[in-house]
């Protein structure tokens, strides 16, 4: 498709570029004005401390998360491939500009905002050799002889077509399974109510010329007396800094104290709400964005608040992604199925000293965890003789539970009656045959 052949015109004159890309960005996130009157899209949504707050604690917590590359054994277990090309591009350094931590962290802030992301796959002749994040407001999918394609706009201007194999795709919620919503999108007008709200409490403090009464004056003021006087009150009153200073009063001007209305009392109130509403929008504790005032029902103490976060929230995303991995990764690059790539959130579950202990002394005793399991799950050096499974030898089946056990087994021997000879009584010593 030819961008510049149907550019919008601006009166007389073709859209810029520039221009082009803002409506373009606009259409994708479907930007608009919220029923607060602030326009609401990414760059606005991330403006506002809890839509921040929300999308780099997930951001953060999925990027610190290590990924591992496994190879399936013949036993049904696993085993790390630390050989495998990908396990360096997902573990420590996807391309030559982005360590793991940094594309991880692009790849969720992405998914968070516009609801999509997308990366190009560089691959050569040992496998996929390094993932290249694209502008997701840049790229559309679309359909090519019903094979599903990627449309990706450059900043020149320029189409460029990429087939299904060529790219990593991780999506959220979504209507269709191809395309992801946008959170922002349908959170607009959330957003747009916490952005409102915080652009007037910053003109509230800003314009601190707004009286707690009102002045009144026993004649009438000319325009010039009115001018001055207004110029005069904002001087000395406006702002911050000027607050609480002493009035002087002219010509018989009488100040009148008033309440502070109802709708400025519920100010606090409606800031606090609309942290808890954008919060729910990305399940995300209040605890965890700094909001301390109510707990959740994800349990009483912040140790299970956590685990439930981990639980509920980042372990949906994880499941996405390492499932895009395998689809676009391991099967569309090699068509095997012997390789996957999982999250390690262990380290985000783990409880405090006396749990963790106790958990270990169940494994332990039922011949689960041996001494070097435990071990390594502390991050200890694995100790000689360490490998032996063990259990509690009182441990019986179930099905013998109240019998009486069985007299133990013991050998006869064949009955020898004693022999004379000699004047004396002897027993014989039993012959092979005789102890069969």
């Amino acid at each position: 498709m030819n961008w510049l052949g149907w550019l919008p015109k601006f009166g007389k004159r073709s859209m810029t570029l520039s221009e082009l890309d803002a409506l373009m960005d606009r259409a994708y996130i479907g930007q608009s004005s919220s029923a607060s009157g602030r326009d609401v899209g990414v760059e606005a949504a991330l403006q506002n401390a809890t839509v921040w707050a929300c999308v780099r604690v997930i951001a953060e917590t999925i990027a610190s998360l290590p990924c591992i590359v496994y190879r399936r054994s013949e036993d049904g277990g696993k085993r790390r491939a630390t050989y495998h090309r990908l396990y360096s591009v997902l573990h420590d350094q996807t391309n030559p500009e982005m360590t793991a931590f940094d594309f991880w962290e692009v790849l969720a802030t992405h998914v968070l905002t516009w609801g999509n992301h997308y990366s190009q796959i560089e691959v050569d002749d040992y496998g996929v050799k390094a993932l290249w994040p694209l502008e997701p407001s840049r790229v559309t999918p679309i359909r090519q002889g019903g094979q599903l394609a990627y449309q990706y706009r450059t900043i020149s201007g320029e189409t460029k077509i990429f087939s299904f194999e060529e790219i990593f795709h991780v999506h959220g919620l979504s209507w269709n399974g191809v395309t992801g919503l946008s959170v922002v999108n349908y959170a607009r007008e959330a957003i747009g109510l916490g952005l409102a709200t915080e652009e007037y409490g910053a003109r509230f403090f800003g314009n601190g010329a707004r009286p707690g009464g009102v002045l009144e004056h026993p004649g009438k003021l000319s325009t010039a007396g009115h001018d001055r006087l207004k110029v005069d009150w904002n001087d000395a009153h406006q702002g911050p800094a000027n607050a609480h200073r002493v009035a002087i009063l002219e010509e018989g001007m009488k100040w009148h104290e008033t309440s502070l209305p109802p709708e400025d009392s519920q100010f606090i109130e409606t800031r606090r709400f609309q942290v808890e509403e954008i919060a729910r929008w990305y399940r995300v504790p209040l605890h965890m964005i700094g909001e301390q005032t109510k707990n959740t029902s994800w349990g009483s103490g912040i140790e299970q608040q956590s685990i439930g976060f981990v639980v509920y929230t980042i372990r949906p995303w994880l499941v996405r992604i390492e499932q895009a991995i395998q689809r676009d990764l391991f099967e569309i690059t090699t068509g095997k199925r012997d390789h996957f790539a999982q999250f390690l959130v262990d380290g985000l579950l783990r409880g405090d000293v006396k749990s963790r202990y106790d958990a270990y002394a169940v494994g332990r005793q039922n011949g689960w965890l041996s001494t070097n399991d435990i071990r390594r799950l502390e991050n200890m050096n694995p100790v000689e003789g360490g490998e032996a499974y063990m259990v509690n030898s009182a441990m019986t089946l179930l099905a013998d539970v109240g019998k009486k056990p069985e007299p133990p087994a013991t050998e006869e021997l064949p009955v020898v009656e004693p022999v004379a000879g000699n004047g004396k009584t002897v027993m014989p010593v039993p012959t092979k045959e005789a102890m069969k």
